[in-house]
């Protein structure tokens, strides 16, 4: 078994050696030192996924260039849309597969055998690790499309079938309804801190497995209303309520459980992202449909001013996206993204707003309130989020181009914009919503090799060892490129 260090997990204990298979039965002695418990793998798996879907390491996640955050410096690779340069399809699929789901599925084992457990922790765990999973099948279908799921993380069987990426969408929001029933609420985890996401709070799994369930409600909105409307309603009421409920991973101060993005904007002395004029302009207020007076409040922390003396102090100006740019007389990422401890975030409470938002704008009745409140409190939750002030949150909110009556735009615009925004440092999120709301409008560079991506391509190694599987599901999607739009992507 590999070597799990992770901060927290205090209580993990390493095997010494590994079993054939992740389905096979095997007894566990939770007193031996030859056993990894349950909670290291959740750990490991908790802290890959984070890892994974925050990372702003270009062979891994370009997603911060696909929504045009971003500019380059040096290698304008990933904003002209090269995915294979750096391999990004394998770097992205692996470790969903190998280090989140696999570590999940042994966790699983390893609950079930464990005697000294409680029903109700039992129960708990499993629930969490089962929550942890669908989150994570969830992200790479809506990356790739159709994928192997039934057939997945089979040792024997190096050439799984892929399947349909509707059907497994439709299976992951039942398991996850399964899931919330297997909760036993009054009952800690048994996990501790070694959640390295809730601490062992029960409650807030279940807020996010409710989030996660609204969330994948409105991803099928457009391609399964009625199923949409009844799944969303049924999550009323048990959301994450404040800032309090984020669902992230604070990572620490000691390598390599640091946040990485200050191992590539510290730690390796990254200089070559910028923004983009796109986005910089607009926090500025100088460009797009917020032009006004009041900059937005999380310029500052989202970029650090320009460090050229030949321009005015405290000047914020963005780079040309497809280009190579200047380092000096652009903003490079702002300082609190470089800090070691900074949280890789989940499930953002602006995140939850603004899916109210949007289901209260599609007439879903169970909510409370109306599209604006809940506009405005997502807008609200992500400026205090940042560090900013409810008064400055309000003269935000102030602005015709910001307030939800007059904001250009139809209710996808209007919450697709100030949610681009607030997805900053959800680069994942952000590219998924961007392409479900189709807000804002966002034009490839003339020297991109394509469209602004839609989906990734399926790793190499899969056409090379899996060929044949490869070739049905490429075919089944409408062709293993880029621009080919996944089953949900109706706009």
């Amino acid at each position: 078994m590999k070597n799990l260090l992770i901060a927290g997990a205090s209580a993990l204990l390493l095997t010494t050696s590994c079993v054939d298979s992740l389905d096979d039965d095997y007894n566990v002695d939770p007193k031996s030192p030859t056993t990894a418990l349950a909670s290291g793998f959740i750990a490991n798996a908790e802290r890959n996924l984070v890892r994974t879907v925050v990372s702003t390491n270009v062979n891994i996640n370009p997603f911060r260039f696909y929504v045009q955050y971003w500019a380059a410096t040096d290698y304008p690779t990933e904003s002209r849309y090269d995915l294979n340069t750096r391999n990004i399809p394998t770097n992205f699929w692996n470790p969903l597969y190998r280090d989140v789901i696999r570590d999940l599925r042994e966790a699983k084992s390893t609950i079930n055998a464990d005697i000294n457990l409680t029903a109700a922790a039992k129960a708990n765990q499993l629930a969490v690790a089962e929550v942890l999973e669908i989150y994570t099948w969830s992200v790479l279908v809506e990356t790739f499309g159709n994928i192997p799921y039934s057939q997945a993380l089979d040792f024997a069987n190096s050439r799984p079938k892929y399947d349909d990426q509707a059907a497994i969408y439709s299976d992951l929001i039942t398991r996850l309804d399964v899931a919330l029933a297997q909760f036993v609420p009054a009952t800690a985890t048994g996990l501790g801190g070694n959640d390295l996401i809730n601490g062992g709070n029960t409650a807030l799994w279940i807020k996010f497995a409710n989030a996660m369930k609204l969330r994948m409600a409105l991803t099928i909105a457009d391609v399964d209303p009625a199923k949409a409307k009844t799944l969303a309603e049924s999550t009323a009421g048990k959301l994450p309520a404040s800032n309090a409920d984020v669902i992230d991973l604070a990572f620490n101060g000691t390598f390599p459980n640091t946040n990485p993005l200050y191992e590539d904007l510290v730690r390796s002395d990254r200089t070559d992202f910028v923004g983009t004029s796109f986005f910089v302009d607009r926090l500025k207020g100088t460009a797009g449909p917020v032009m006004g007076a009041v900059v937005d409040p999380r310029l500052n922390d989202y970029f650090n001013p320009v460090t050229s003396t030949t321009l005015p102090a405290g000047t914020f100006a963005g780079g040309n996206y497809g280009a190579t740019n200047s380092k000096t007389t652009n903003s490079q990422p702002g300082a609190k993204l470089r800090v070691q401890t900074l949280p890789g975030v989940l499930m953002s409470y602006a995140q939850v707003e603004f899916m109210i938002a949007e289901a209260v704008a599609r007439g879903y009745g169970s909510f409370t309130g109306s599209v604006a409140s809940h506009y405005d409190a997502a807008i609200t939750a992500s400026i205090l989020e940042w560090g900013g002030t409810t008064a400055e949150a309000t003269a935000y909110l102030a602005q015709p181009g910001v307030a939800y009556a007059t904001a250009a735009g139809d209710y996808k615009q209007k919450i697709g914009y100030q949610k681009w925004i607030a997805l900053y440092n959800q680069p994942t999120e952000a590219w998924k919503e961007w392409r479900r709301l189709d807000s804002p409008t966002l034009v490839a560079p003339s020297s991109a090799r394509s469209a602004i991506p839609v989906r990734l391509l399926y790793p190499v190694v899969e056409q090379n060892i899996n060929g044949a599987n490869y070739s049905e599901a490429a075919a089944a999607i409408g062709g293993d490129v880029v621009t080919t739009k996944l089953f949900w992507d109706k706009f």
